[in-house]
């Protein structure tokens, strides 16, 4: 069970803090003392000799000094240096994190109510037993979350660390546990002379302490609850998942050439459609993890760009991330860009698979805004009809793609999207194809507007020329330039789709009601065998969207209290005011458009095929002229 992001704020952790910092100060641990342990290293290592006399351990009662510890690394300057305070801050720093996770899981189980009604009167019997083990559990949950704060805080230099002592586990309070790693560390520090040796030994004893909790983590009761928790501090650039002991990955900063909308030339309703898609993305609500666009239905989930070389798709996906980028931006949001290419097709059985995966993984990451790229996703992937003339790695990848986009797992939350992008869409498996929600004809500048307006932008400003008579850039006007282009729309562009509709209109005139439309879809079924139910879903997904088929009002993202950081049920009612009614008019328009994409698919397919049987039939015909001619040359030796 997944419960989602969990909300952290600056105020739980800072309750904690004055605790954590008397922790630090000076602390007292029950230990088990080995008396046959020596207390005197042996020469070149940290171990101590063990004598082969046995002697029963006896719990005894240490007092740590931790700041002191670290203050004894440098005797001669009473303060402590930039390293040490910083490794005595995050060890404060993480502890209150791990008491405040442990608040969240007392609240999340049946902890919070028995520690009520234990402060009212000792409990007993069965509800005391559930109460020790829930306490226990708690306090595994803190002292987890603390190292593994630690873990990801300090850096990871100066030489490995193998001998460490053992971690001091102690699980009766919440207290108890952070005790005992304080206790650990002042442990792994003893004798540490150097700031250095200091870190690195730190670093190796959080991660023992990590390693040690988890080897224990099945003997705690509702154990479960944590291991669904979520959780990301952005101030610390921390994020914590579940049971998981890796250290996260720091987030880094997208470089990349961003395009603002008047720089796509053309285009219309593609960077029409991508505009509505980076504010979608904007209503995301993390609390909630769901997005009002996915509840009322047209999401862009994954959308499909196609066009000749040369026509704008990667200056179109330079414009979207822009956009989202900006937008996250104002909103105080993650945005997590990412394209998956040719380069991470590998020789090795099953890593094209893995790479696939990790990068669909990190876009769908629910505490983040993320962008998918597949470019030249006729390269990347492979047609699965086809599997002499593609690698094993391609195939993989095909599998990986068709699972994450429409699989029996796929969960779409309405904080991401996916975007395929090939100069050749025929050579895309249909399957694939087919889960691409939206397709977006890009086609370049097309009137002598687009081309004025592109030849200014390109030409740049190191000139004299005068511009003529021409408004530079009125033709890239978003919303007039979508309009007109969805006019055209009405009647097909596709020669195979058109002799379909005209027959529809011949014989029963102007669809206008639902059964003219299924007479209509059933008639492009028959014409085009890949017209199926889940392109009938594709388009009503995009007749959905046109229902919102208004600018989301700008001044919504110009601040974030507008619109993003309202809550989810603000959000719905807000988006729902700008719905307006289906018309029939939508209706054919995104019909014929995507209709249109798979004629548009299939001729080129076709085409391709012919192209290939041509010229192989030209080529045994040549060959056979040259075989008679070496015959009568007599230089033919079969």
């Amino acid at each position: 069970m997944d419960i989602g992001l969990t909300t952290l704020s600056e105020k739980d952790i800072a309750k904690h803090v004055s605790t954590m910092q008397a922790l630090l100060e000076r602390t007292n641990v029950m230990v088990m003392e080995d008396r046959s342990r020596s207390k005197t290293e042996i020469a070149g290592t940290r171990r101590r000799f063990v004598s082969t006399v046995s002697t029963a351990p006896q719990r005894q009662a240490r007092d740590i000094r931790f700041l002191h510890r670290l203050q004894a690394i440098h005797p001669d300057d009473t303060l402590l240096t930039p390293e040490e305070h910083a490794l005595a801050y995050k060890l404060r720093r993480g502890m209150s994190v791990g008491h405040a996770v442990a608040d969240v899981f007392a609240r999340q189980t049946e902890l919070e109510k028995l520690q009520q009604e234990n402060r009212a009167g000792a409990l007993s019997g069965e509800a005391a037993q559930r109460f020790h083990k829930l306490q226990s559990s708690s306090a595994f949950v803190a002292a987890f979350t603390a190292a593994r704060f630690l873990l990801d805080a300090l850096p990871a230099n100066g030489e490995s660390q193998s001998d460490q002592p053992d971690p001091i586990l102690q699980f009766d309070t919440v207290r108890d546990a952070l005790k005992g790693l304080v206790a650990t560390l002042d442990d792994a520090l003893d004798g540490a002379d150097s700031d250095v040796v200091m870190t690195s030994r730190a670093r190796a004893s959080a991660q023992n302490f990590l390693q040690a909790l988890s080897g224990r983590a099945q003997r705690f009761d509702q154990i479960g609850v944590f291991e669904a928790m979520h959780i990301r501090i952005d101030a610390d650039d921390f994020t914590l998942d579940g049971l998981e002991t890796g250290p996260s990955k720091a987030s880094k900063p997208l470089t990349m050439t961003f395009k603002k909308p008047h720089e796509v030339v053309g285009n219309h309703i593609a960077k029409y459609q991508a505009v509505k898609l980076s504010k979608m993305l904007m209503a995301y609500d993390f609390d909630k993890q769901m997005n009002p666009f996915v509840e009322l239905g047209g999401f862009i989930f994954t959308f499909i760009g196609d066009g000749f070389p040369g026509t704008g798709k990667t200056t179109l996906i330079q414009m979207i991330a822009g956009l989202m980028n900006d937008f996250a931006q104002i909103g105080g949001y993650r945005f997590h860009y990412q394209n998956f290419g040719v380069d991470q097709i590998s020789s090795y059985q099953g890593k094209s698979g893995q790479n696939c995966r990790a990068f669909v993984d990190a876009v769908l990451e629910p505490r983040s805004i993320g962008f998918g790229t597949v470019d030249d996703i006729d390269q990347v992937a492979a047609k699965r009809s086809d599997a002499n003339n593609t690698s094993a790695g391609q195939q993989e990848i095909t599998a990986v793609l068709m699972d994450a986009f429409s699989g029996a797992n796929t969960v779409v939350r309405g904080n991401c999207s996916f975007g395929m992008f090939s100069n050749y869409p025929e050579m895309v498996d249909d399957a694939l194809r087919q889960r691409a929600g939206a397709r977006w004809l890009v086609d370049g500048p097309q009137s002598r507007e687009d081309y004025v307006d592109i030849f200014t932008l390109l030409l740049g400003k190191n000139h004299s020329l005068e511009l003529g008579d021409h408004e530079l850039y009125a033709n890239q006007n978003i919303q007039r330039a979508a309009q007109e282009a969805y006019g055209d729309l009405m009647v097909p562009e596709e020669e195979g789709l058109k002799q379909v509709f005209d027959h529809i209109i011949s014989v029963n005139g102007k669809p206008e009601t639902m059964a003219d439309i299924g007479r209509y879809l059933h008639a492009i079924k028959e014409a085009q065998p890949r017209f199926t139910g889940r392109a009938i879903k594709n388009v009503t997904d995009a007749i959905k969207m046109r229902a919102f088929d208004v600018e989301l009002p700008d001044d919504w993202f110009e601040t974030p209290d507008r619109f993003m950081h309202r809550p989810y049920e603000e959000k719905l009612a807000m988006i729902k005011e700008l719905q307006s009614p289906i018309t029939m008019d939508m209706v054919l328009q995104e019909i014929n458009r995507y209709a249109s994409s798979e004629f548009r698919y299939s001729d080129k397919s076709d085409e391709a095929a012919t192209e290939k049987i041509l010229r192989d039939q030209r080529v045994r015909e040549r060959a056979a002229r040259e075989m008679e001619q070496l015959k009568r040359d007599g230089k033919w030796s079969a």
